[in-house]
């Protein structure tokens, strides 16, 4: 089949056509940036929610409902699930597709298992580019996964418009758990399998980080003379006082849920439809979907020099012959490197071919 059928039938909105364009796209077959380049106008459309959080918190759980919720509505949802990569196919493997298995045959919902591959922030490589396939499609939302929280996992915050962070009380202790980078990726905190043990002291550790978070103190907490302090959550007049003295802002809610149970995923949504409401009206929409072109870019000119550069047999035989002069200190990686792209500039531009 041509690239114009297939995009002919995809623009038609048949399934087996999208199937096909996503596959190309996320594995960068030939004819991917023709295809990608074709669909951009029509990107921008759908709500992008980014779901992350460590292995175990009922992520997938939370997905799945939240598709029904969305199909409820009357919306068409697309899924990326990223999962970590098969150690023999190099595939996803497809841990997340089974346990949304209740909402994987509705004709509205598209999922589809991307695998890490390798990549250490949280998301697959060309999670992005197909988030913009699904966009382009007509999906009105699309729930992004990722593998599993991690330090370096934070890649879900440059592509979705809100993150929806799911903790649960085993996450950790409290230093553990409220490390600044994961903390300040997240618009939405969710406490799931919130009828277990420690799961009020997680959501009081959370509310208490965002708030000293926003620099505010605990000014406003009474003197604890005349007031039992047993019936005072420090944690909520923090955030409170943050929500009260910047009221332009978004403070990040935290919400309890038993996704189990199906409990606490209206609260959710309602969540997530404030947050986008408050992107639109603050402009900070715009600001992170025109950062989210500016990085796409840059990650675009990265992937093309870089390939221009070491799939070139010549480029490679020269940095071969020097690192007898790295090895004895008479060279440095820095002067290489200015060397390389000096002397290979033609190929850098792709004035010539590899």
């Amino acid at each position: 089949m041509s690239s114009d059928q297939l995009l002919a039938e995809f623009d038609a909105g048949k399934p087996a056509a999208l199937a096909r364009v996503v596959s190309i796209v996320e594995n960068h077959r030939d004819g991917f940036e023709r295809i990608l380049s074709s669909l951009h106008s029509r990107t921008g459309r759908a709500r992008r929610v980014g779901l992350t959080g460590p292995p175990g918190a009922g992520k997938s759980t939370i997905t799945a409902l939240l598709v029904k919720s969305f199909r409820d509505a009357g919306l068409r949802v697309g899924v990326l699930a990223v999962d970590p990569t098969s150690p023999f196919t190099g595939g996803a493997l497809l841990g997340d597709r089974v346990r949304m298995e209740s909402v994987a045959l509705d004709p509205g919902v598209f999922i589809r298992s991307m695998a890490t591959r390798g990549s250490l922030g949280g998301l697959a490589a060309a999670t992005r580019e197909v988030a913009d396939v699904l966009d382009a499609f007509g999906f009105d939302r699309l729930l992004i996964e990722t593998v599993g929280v991690g330090q370096s996992e934070l890649d879900v915050a440059r592509t979705a418009d809100s993150t929806l962070l799911v903790l649960v009380p085993e996450s950790g202790d409290s230093i553990q758990t409220l490390k600044a980078g994961v903390m300040e990726i997240a618009d939405v905190f969710v406490v799931n399998k919130a009828d277990r043990p420690g799961a009020d002291r997680l959501r009081n550790d959370v509310e208490l980080m965002l708030g000293l978070r926003k620099g505010v103190s605990f000014g406003r907490v009474p003197a604890h003379h005349g007031i039992e302090l047993k019936r005072m959550n420090p944690a909520r007049v923090a955030r409170v006082a943050a929500v009260e003295e910047n009221p332009s802002e978004w403070t990040p809610p935290v919400l309890s849920a038993v996704a189990v149970k199906q409990e606490g995923i209206d609260a959710i949504v309602a969540a997530l439809d404030r947050h986008f409401a408050y992107l639109e009206r603050s402009g900070t929409l715009r600001k992170r979907r025109r950062e989210r072109m500016r990085e796409r870019v840059r990650d675009v000119v990265a992937q093309k020099v870089g390939d221009r550069l070491w799939k070139d047999r010549g480029t490679m035989a020269w940095l071969e012959e020097q690192l007898a002069s790295l090895e004895e200190g008479k060279a440095t990686p820095f002067g290489v490197a200015d060397r390389l792209l000096r002397d290979r500039a033609e190929l850098v531009r792709g004035d010539q071919k590899t």
